[in-house]
């Protein structure tokens, strides 16, 4: 039998920490590493990024509009970085942000989830803009495979909040704002799958930066469900987010957050991206376990 996501996740914790490396390949990168702004740029960076990444951390995370703007060549490129990293034993998150309603959203979750597929990866990011209940399709194949999804809740871009904390109008979330009925559909979900697990398979995308409170998360309390809830929270390192301050941003939440980190690593270059990830690893590992 396959072990599910959040079993897989909480091994990852346990042996590595919760580090996530962001394979991110801007142009401004590309250009500081020597590379060519190309899907051959793009192989050498993300293959770099998973060398320095094994052993050190546990989680890579691949922003694939990165590769995607190199057309069939870019995917060539990442299908080689997916397989490289998965073949080291990192947990691969394709940060690629798809959603959708019915058949479609079902060919983005087999496209990115399914054993065998070239994109294979272990987990995904999905957008729930036409409600979480539209992903389920994509949950159950996730959970049959022993992968995951995060479902974006409170993002760190201003354009965002608008929509995500806009108070939900009618239905059993009535009087909650769009990303807290977001947290309660994704925990319905997991705990519908195994109440007894330590985690879930099914998170959430919180960034690191914002106000959890202004999007109506009480931290202190929406914690506080079996399974735990896992957490991809961007916006550490660069965009200003400090590791030591994670029990105070996620409170209750703190024990399932995945810190998240791209450029403030990858800045260091080829050549320093190995010591500046194993010196963050140590970092997050002494002050969240």
């Amino acid at each position: 039998m396959t072990p599910a996501f959040g079993d897989r996740l909480a091994r990852a914790f346990a042996k590595r920490g919760r580090l996530c490396v962001g394979i991110d390949p801007h142009a401004h990168l590309l250009e500081e590493w020597g590379l060519p702004a190309s899907a051959d740029g793009l192989r050498s960076f993300g293959l770099t990024v998973v060398e320095a990444a094994a052993g050190r951390a546990g989680i890579v995370k691949p922003q694939v509009a990165f590769f995607e703007r190199f057309g069939a060549a870019g995917y060539a490129a990442l299908e080689e970085v997916l397989a490289a990293a998965r073949a080291a034993g990192l947990l691969v998150i394709a940060d690629v942000k798809r959603g959708d309603i019915g058949t479609s959203v079902t060919a983005y979750a087999e496209a990115w989830l399914t054993p065998g597929s070239p994109l294979e990866s272990d987990a995904m990011t999905v957008a729930a803009y036409q409600g979480v209940g539209s992903l389920a399709d994509a949950m159950a194949l996730g959970a049959a495979a022993g992968k995951g999804l995060f479902v974006l809740a409170a993002t760190s871009n201003p354009e965002a909040a608008a929509v995500q904390q806009a108070i939900v109008q009618s239905g059993p979330r009535t009087g909650l704002s769009v990303a807290r009925a977001i947290i309660e559909d994704v925990h319905s979900f997991n705990q519908e799958q195994d109440a007894r697990a330590a985690y879930g398979s099914v998170g959430l995308v919180l960034g690191a930066t914002v106000e959890l409170a202004d999007y109506g998360i009480d931290v202190a309390t929406a914690g506080e469900r079996t399974p735990a809830l896992p957490v991809l929270a961007p916006g550490f390192g660069h965009q200003g987010a400090r590791v030591e301050d994670v029990s105070r941003l996620f409170g209750s939440l703190a024990s399932g957050v995945i810190v998240s980190e791209s450029r403030g690593l990858l800045s260091a270059g080829p050549s320093g991206l190995a010591d500046a990830i194993g010196r963050r690893a140590e970092e997050v590992r002494a002050s969240h376990g």
